[in-house]
């Protein structure tokens, strides 16, 4: 078992709740080129686990000699699988995102738990980077997983995959068969251009046409095996692969599915409208509510939305800072949110009083995040300078995403692989600095996270809005100059395009150089200005406000206190010892 299937197991033995709670990891949103506003598909993911260390994949290109093998390891414990034989050439990889634009996310749903193979020698994990090391295509991305799933085994749970190209993009749930049954059973759907799906760790397909290969592909044994299983008894046209393969339950609505609907919420401000037996319909995304709130299992949600806009990166990456923000489960309003709005609850998720068992949200962001980020697959844009995986590290809500070009040729230093570890503390890291950035924040939240998130926004809003743009621009002049040579004596005779990829490097690396160091000075003011619950006042250009008589004391200080629900609740609790008389 992996590290989340044994988190997952240990949950659900302690909860007296249908089916056991869920509290697994990771959100992913898809948007299609129609949803956004230039004219890309972008894929974004948050790797959420408590062991998972925050640092940037990376594998060159790279010819193989006949007979070559890979060793597979499983992703997130480190645990031998076996050996593989190697492909004769594999692509460059950054992140999880390929030279040729390819980019996969995950989310983690388990399903049942006899279907797990655990003698299979490819693992989630490994189908993703293995997969973007052999594929340029989403349809291709997803024949490589089914092949390579159903040759050597599966040894994961369930899972939901993320699939995009500069031209498609594609939803495919998959599930293994159990000790003894190689391979996988699987469902993948391309989402309709102009649409975007979200997913969090529940199988999201549920019936599926089976009579659009175009849009809609399947394993053949996908309805006789839950078949076999006792899984399902109907009509083939009545099967739900969700419904057979991972049945929603308290947990999967409430912790999971809920992350989906508020994406969705944001994006669609408020008003889902989806593809109902191939006609438009709009509904408010409260027509929901009881659905994600666990109270009604009956109606799942859409599997895709149209925006109310066409969506930027900013949008997306804004999503994935969300706490269910202005929503009946807002979660800086309860008490549970301290005297300083804190949308955090340390875990275990639910918790017990007086015989009844009571539940803390799980938003999309959310403290145990390793890396995440937004990928944007560009189809004006040729493939050497297309790609583009916006990347960070920790809580999506107190870190920034900085661009990363998927055919750049070296890994900044902060986010370089064995650049420190989840037991080694690495003064030169960006999970690092991420971390001490939003556990500073977590102190006094309503203060403390609003300064952070300013400085987010002038950094990404300065690239996302034009530096990344004149980048381009820079790189598209260079390759236009160079393609007419290329062509005339043959792009596959060397790396015509190195200076372009040099260029591409270059601003990849120094760009999240320097930002690195800008977080490490954001630290080192928090640690100033919001020092014993205090607040400094600052000047325009950011130096502290001091008395005239010395510069080492603060003018303008104040102690802004707890919110009125905390003052309510202490109050109402201790209100007899601590009035003043």
């Amino acid at each position: 078992m992996t590290r989340k299937t044994i988190l997952c197991v240990l949950l659900a033995a302690t909860l007296p709740l249908a089916g056991g709670f869920k509290s697994k990891a990771c959100t992913n949103i898809i948007v299609t080129r129609g949803a956004s506003a230039d004219n890309s598909c972008m894929v974004s993911y948050a790797a959420d686990s408590h062991w998972l260390y925050g640092e940037l994949y990376f594998h060159p290109a790279a010819d193989w000699k006949a007979g070559s093998m890979l060793q597979v390891t499983e992703w997130d414990t480190y645990r031998p699988l076996g050996q593989i034989p190697q492909a004769g050439h594999t692509y460059k990889t950054v992140g999880n995102m390929n030279e040729h634009q390819l980019i996969i996310g995950e989310t983690t749903w388990g399903g049942r738990m006899e279907q797990v193979d655990t003698a299979g020698k490819m693992d989630y994990g490994s189908l993703i980077y293995i997969t973007l090391q052999r594929a340029r295509t989403a349809r291709e991305a997803i024949d490589v997983i089914v092949e390579l799933a159903n040759e050597y085994g599966y040894a994961s749970e369930g899972e939901t995959f993320s699939i995009a190209d500069k031209d498609e993009a594609w939803v495919m749930d998959l599930v293994g068969k159990g000790p003894g049954e190689k391979g996988i059973v699987w469902v993948a759907i391309r989402i309709p251009d102009g649409y975007i799906c979200s997913h969090a760790n529940q199988a999201r397909i549920q019936k599926f046409p089976m009579d659009d290969p175009g849009n809609c592909l399947w394993s053949p044994d996908v309805i006789s095996f839950a078949r076999s299983k006792g899984y399902f008894s109907g009509k083939d046209e009545d099967f739900d692969f969700s419904a057979a393969y991972n049945p929603v339950d308290f947990g999967g609505a409430r912790g999971c599915d809920a992350r989906a609907w508020s994406a969705f919420n944001q994006l669609c401000d408020g008003q889902f409208t989806y593809l109902k037996d191939g006609v438009e319909v709009t509904e408010p995304a409260s027509a929901w509510h009881d659905y994600i709130t666990g109270k009604d299992l009956s109606r799942r949600m859409p599997l895709f939305v149209k925006p109310a806009r066409k969506l930027s990166v900013k949008d997306v990456a804004d999503a994935m800072r969300d706490h269910f923000e202005g929503t009946p489960l807002d979660m800086t309003t309860d008490i549970g949110a301290g005297g300083n709005a804190l949308p955090y609850r340390w875990r275990p998720m639910t918790f017990k009083h007086n015989g009844w068992t009571y539940t803390n949200e799980r938003a999309i962001a959310t403290q145990q995040t390793g890396f995440w980020f937004v990928a944007q697959a560009r189809h004006d844009l040729p493939d050497v300078i297309g790609g583009l995986i916006w990347f960070g590290t920790d809580d999506t809500a107190t870190s920034y995403l900085t661009p990363i070009y998927s055919n750049t040729d070296e890994v900044p230093e902060c986010f370089r692989v064995g650049n420190g570890n989840m037991l080694k503390y690495s003064p030169t890291s960006s999970f690092w600095i991420n971390n001490r950035v939003a556990n500073q924040c977590y102190k006094a939240y309503d203060m403390m996270a609003p300064f952070v998130r300013k400085a987010i926004d002038e950094f990404e809003n300065a690239q996302m809005g034009g530096k990344v743009a004149e980048m381009d621009a820079r790189a598209l002049e260079a390759y236009n100059a160079i393609l007419p040579k290329a062509e005339k004596k043959g792009l596959g005779s060397r790396d015509w395009f190195a200076p372009v990829k040099k260029m591409l490097t270059r601003y990849s690396v120094e760009t999240a150089q320097e930002q690195f160091r800008e977080w490490v000075a954001l630290e080192e003011t928090l640690t100033v200005k919001f020092i014993d619950g205090n607040v400094k006042a600052q000047n325009e250009d950011g130096s502290f406000t001091h008395s005239k008589y010395y510069e080492g004391q603060p003018e303008g200080l104040t102690q802004p206190g707890y919110s009125k629900k905390w003052k309510e609740a202490v109050a109402n609790d201790h209100g007899d010892v601590i009035r003043v008389r």
